[in-house]
């Protein structure tokens, strides 16, 4: 299908254009902060049950569309001499992203209030120097800028919901293409009551082969505990974030936005989610699997 195009200062889904995919290619597809980098380690672990993978996570499972760290033919060169199964992520939506059908895709969602509270810190803690370079680029080109964390979490959010492509209509073009086979739909919240299910399920779609004995470590080394204290096995990000991987991985927790949202700033979203989303996807965004139907 044609690819709409999505660009900002931090992304531009144009570096897709000479992306050669291969069979069996894993895409794990994500608003942000909904567990992009947790599904990228729980791919690693699967595919490497051993915990031999061939690099830090986040070196082997680049982001296709991100700026400001190598060019786009450096990206495509690097994943061309991979020799190993490929995972990968993306954060465009569905319209805007091509689908191979020898791919896999693996949709991460989350109740849009935790996504917002983790991209408070995501912002705050972003390098300053890396957010003025792509921001001048981005001016330059008329693009929307990466903001600066001013502390205003009542102005960040009202801006955050206005901005449909960066959450809930990037849902909705997800949950629009959920009869594809080769599209898998994983909420966060069920991530968090059963890690090791899930795992299970994500390993039966990307047919992963996992040997009964090393389930146990296979899942272990998913946890939150393990995964802050996995800079060897997740990479560094000091380049990209003040305080490296513990404020990158920083609480994945859900509901702090209980204690910083007001009433009405509640039910604007409330308004904006029946705007934008079927119910029925609405109910799988707040609540996980369980508010699914069993088939």
């Amino acid at each position: 299908m044609p690819r709409r195009r999505y660009a900002s200062a931090v992304d531009d889904n144009a570096r897709w254009d000479g992306f050669v995919p291969r069979p069996g290619d894993v895409f794990v597809c994500t608003p942000a902060k909904c567990g992009t980098t947790w599904m990228q380690a729980i791919v690693a672990s699967l595919l490497w049950p051993a915990g031999d993978a061939p690099g830090p996570v986040l070196a082997i499972s680049p982001w296709i569309e991100m700026k400001g760290l190598v060019s786009a033919a450096e990206l495509h060169a690097l994943l061309a001499a991979q020799p190993h199964r490929r995972f990968m992520k993306t954060h465009t939506p569905a319209d805007g992203i091509p689908w191979f059908d020898d791919g896999r895709y693996i949709f991460v969602a989350r109740d849009g209030r935790d996504a917002f509270m983790s991209l408070c810190n995501h912002v705050e803690k972003f390098q300053d120097g890396l957010r003025e370079a792509l921001n001048a680029e981005a001016a330059a080109a008329g693009l929307p800028q990466f903001p600066a964390w001013d502390g205003d979490v009542h102005g960040f959010f009202a801006r955050w919901l206005e901005a449909d492509d960066l959450f809930l209509r990037h849902l909705a073009t997800y949950w629009a293409e959920r009869q594809r086979s080769n599209l898998l739909l994983v909420h966060y919240n069920d991530l968090k009551v059963d890690l090791a299910g899930e795992m299970r399920r994500i390993a039966g779609f990307i047919d992963a082969d996992v040997p009964d004995a090393s389930w146990p470590e296979v899942v272990d080394r998913c946890t939150f505990e393990r995964m802050r204290d996995g800079e060897a096995r997740l990479g560094a990000v000091d380049m990209v974030f003040k305080g490296g991987l513990k404020s990158f991985v920083f609480k994945g927790t859900n509901g702090r936005w209980r204690d910083v949202l007001r009433p009405d700033e509640l039910a604007a979203y409330a308004r904006r989610v029946a705007a934008v989303l079927p119910p029925d996807c609405a109910a799988w965004m707040e609540h996980g699997r369980r508010a699914l139907p069993p088939d």
